[in-house]
């Protein structure tokens, strides 16, 4: 859920990282950033709500699969990290709450699903 919610944060009218990464071809380099930055935010998003243990090596091994590609951009890993802080900054700055509890049962449900 929280890969897939980094993936939205791209769109022109929040992050505008689409318009950086335009080649949205498998195996190309953008995609191969925005694949990075996704996971890289997951990863972040489940630190922050307290479910890492239990997402990653998942996360881990994801993150693996693209190492090649490091290899081939040296600044790749970088620009990703930016783009997932931002990508989660952007998440967290819009998230409404109703009240301090809702929002503790909420991530206890979360933690609980996975």
């Amino acid at each position: 859920m929280y890969h897939e919610a980094t993936h939205s944060t791209g769109h022109i009218n929040r992050t505008g990282r689409h318009e950086k990464l335009s080649n949205h071809k498998f195996g190309s380099q953008d995609y191969s950033v925005e694949e990075l930055v996704a996971e890289m935010g997951a990863a972040y998003l489940c630190y922050m709500t307290g479910i890492q243990n239990a997402t990653i090596d998942n996360s881990a091994a994801y993150i693996k699969s693209w190492i090649g590609k490091f290899k081939e951009d040296k600044k790749m890993l970088l620009t990703a990290a930016s783009m997932a802080q931002k990508a989660v900054d952007y998440i967290l700055e819009h998230q409404s709450y109703l009240n301090p509890a809702a929002s503790i049962a909420l991530v206890d449900q979360m933690a609980e699903a996975v």
